[in-house]
């Protein structure tokens, strides 16, 4: 295994949609070397999550933590279940040292493939869903500043020296500290 070199704003794999994996690949050596070495990579930068591009293959895998659970999906669909929007703060190892306020939808369901090829589907609310709908958009070519609120737009250090620069920003959850993604 590996820690894989991660690919910052400013490289165009970023800004590429990512290609599909066909089933019949995901259990080859190539597939499975990479979900492993991906697994390292997140958690030696201390992540939640993890997607291919970043690390500089332009393909739909996904690394993530769901719940204290960590789930690859392959070729993952999600779709909103809920019109309602939750706010936080984001950060993602490819946007180093910054954090901005993003609104995204507060309940997602989540249809993909797993290491081993096997469906999954499950129900993803409030921080999980914001992890989910965070690594996915990086196969789509959207990084979290895309959708950001500008405004709240920080680095990191005064991030963490001055709080949220959202006067309307509650957290109501104490359980995640809007980590890198």
């Amino acid at each position: 295994m590996a820690i894989l070199k991660i690919a910052t704003l400013g490289n165009p794999i970023l800004r590429r949609v990512a290609d599909p994996i066909p089933p019949g690949d995901i259990l080859g050596d190539d597939i499975q070397k990479l979900i492993a070495d991906m697994r390292e990579t997140m958690e030696d930068y201390d992540g939640v999550g993890l997607a291919a591009p970043q690390v500089h293959r332009s393909i739909r895998l996904v690394i993530l933590v769901q719940s204290k659970k960590e789930l690859v999906l392959i070729n993952p669909v999600i779709t909103p279940l809920t019109d309602r929007v939750v706010r936080s703060f984001e950060g993602c190892l490819s946007v180093p040292e910054m954090r901005a306020a993003v609104d995204r939808v507060q309940k997602v369901r989540v249809q993909a493939l797993n290491e081993r090829a096997e469906p999954l589907d499950f129900i993803a609310e409030n921080f999980n869903a914001i992890v989910v709908q965070h690594e996915c958009d990086h196969l789509d070519a959207t990084l979290y500043i895309d959708r950001c609120d500008t405004k709240t737009l920080a680095f990191l250090n005064n991030y963490r020296k001055f709080g949220p620069l959202d006067p309307d920003f509650r957290d109501d959850d104490d359980s995640e500290d809007g980590g890198e993604e």
